[in-house]
């Protein structure tokens, strides 16, 4: 993975681009989204939802705004959920509420998948390490929604940010047609001008025959960032193009900042990068979900605030994203749209502005929300624990055969029953129980080894409590 010296300051120049071509979003903190006041703004992170669009808790319209998908004119409606992009335009004074005068969005990388490894939930394309998290997004076709539902040679689109090891977190995964062409962005390291070669992480790009462009030397040199495409051949990706990228503009002094991403340089609480924008804080900047002393690389924040004359963003408030850790895959019992709320296994689960929500049933509703959720139908929930349930991912998904759940386990002193999440779950002679490497255990086993760990349940409703077919420790 780490080929060259240049690791750290390649992710930052990673990002750098994501600033270019992506945004930010997602669900987390104290899920207020938005900014503080209305002006100029520039948001990077992912889609959440549509309507027209949601990016940063920010609910920004599209008429009349400019759409370029992977350097292609677009419409709002060839945007995905989880797809990293970068909006330009203005906000109004509640914060809430934006008119977009450009989305912009780029993939990370394009190609076939080399290999799968589902222990660490992770995959390898065109020598990029791709890391799949609780929020990941993927395409409808991909079923079940994960890992499991891919395999090596198929060919799929990653958006995602990419950490300070090189790896690439991928917020949503498309299924791609066979195709001859692909493309990779990242830092170059080890340049051979001679032979004209170069890496892009595990990745050897041989540029002899490509177009070459933006670069004043006239080649690439080392942290140089870049766009490579072409074609696969054995292990080394033959460039027909390769193209030297540079950071977005920067919004001008007093336009206003809102970006989601990982920190990718770390110099001090007060001097960092968000997503390749550098980020400066003062003793005014409010912190959610952390505080200045939890800064560090490569933990996951969004930044509020305003650009100054240097171009950095000065932070008026830094909310640090809690990663899901909850999965309930079930029926919904009610809802509540006005309130942001459902109710699910009897457990009440909270939305918010930076919820991502998107429709896998058969429905397809572009434009999906809570108001479009009906009693009995059944939902895929990842969510947190902060004094109740609150989603980061709400998908609503086809009729499902059993219920699943995944979270903390507790109530392990009352055999046969436990929780899950606070969901309680029952078994009996016939729930099938399994240990952290997947061996299957005695019932006492598994009760006396599942204190303080992530518990799988699959089962079906019995009453109001769950009767678990299968209950396995995670590992």
């Amino acid at each position: 993975m780490k080929k060259g010296m240049h690791v750290a300051g390649a992710a930052a120049l990673l990002l750098a681009l994501l600033v270019t071509a992506c945004g930010g979003g997602g669900g987390g903190g104290n899920g207020t989204g938005g900014i503080d006041r209305g002006g100029i703004t520039i948001a990077v992170g992912p889609v959440t939802g549509f309507g027209s669009i949601f990016v940063n808790g920010v609910e920004y319209s599209t008429s009349g705004a400019t759409v370029s998908v992977d350097d292609n004119p677009g419409t709002e409606s060839d945007l995905r959920v989880g797809q990293i992009v970068r909006v330009e335009g203005t906000v109004d004074s509640s914060g809430t509420k934006g008119a977009a005068t450009r989305v912009t969005f780029n993939d990370q990388v394009e190609g076939p998948i080399q290999s799968i490894d589902l222990s660490t939930n992770r995959m390898v394309i065109l020598g990029q390490t791709v890391q799949v998290g609780p929020d990941t997004s993927f395409d409808d076709g991909i079923s079940p929604a994960s890992l499991e539902g891919l395999s090596v040679g198929q060919r799929v689109e990653i958006s995602g940010t990419v950490a300070s090891t090189g790896n690439v977190n991928a917020s949503r995964i498309e299924l791609k047609a066979p195709s001859a062409a692909s493309e990779v962005k990242g830092a170059v390291a080890s340049v051979d001008t001679g032979n004209k070669r170069f890496f892009i992480n595990q990745l050897r790009v041989d540029y002899s025959s490509a177009q070459v462009n933006g670069f004043g030397s006239g080649q690439p040199a080392n942290g140089d960032y870049v766009e490579a495409k072409g074609t696969v051949s054995g292990a080394a990706l033959t460039a027909t193009s390769v193209e030297k990228k540079s950071a977005g503009s920067p919004g001008g002094s007093n336009d206003k900042g809102n970006y989601e991403g990982l920190v990718t340089r770390f110099v001090s609480s007060a001097d960092f990068d968000v997503a390749g924008q550098r980020v400066a804080t003062t003793g005014s900047t409010t912190y959610s979900g952390g505080t200045s002393s939890n800064l560090a690389l490569d933990v996951k924040v969004r930044v509020e605030g305003s650009f100054d004359s240097g171009g950095r963003l000065v932070a008026t408030k830094v909310e640090f994203r809690q990663e899901a850790n909850i999965e309930i895959d079930a029926r919904v019992d009610s809802v509540n749209a006005a309130g942001n709320s459902l109710v699910v296994l009897g457990v009440t689960v909270r939305t918010n502005a930076l919820t991502s929500l998107e429709d896998k049933s058969s429905a397809q509703v572009q434009r999906f929300s809570l108001a479009n959720l009906n009693v009995g139908d059944y939902v895929s929930i990842h969510a947190y624990d902060s004094g109740g349930l609150v989603a980061t991912q709400l998908e609503r998904v086809n009729a499902l055969s059993r219920i699943e759940l995944k979270g903390p386990a507790g109530g392990l002193n009352n055999n046969p029953n436990f929780t899950v999440a606070g969901i309680p779950v029952t078994t009996n002679a016939s729930t099938e129980f399994r240990d952290a490497s997947g061996a299957t255990v005695s019932a006492a086993t598994f009760f006396a080894a599942a204190a303080g760990q992530s518990v799988k349940v699959r089962g079906t409703l019995s009453g109001n409590t769950v009767l678990a077919e299968r209950a396995e420790i995670e590992d």
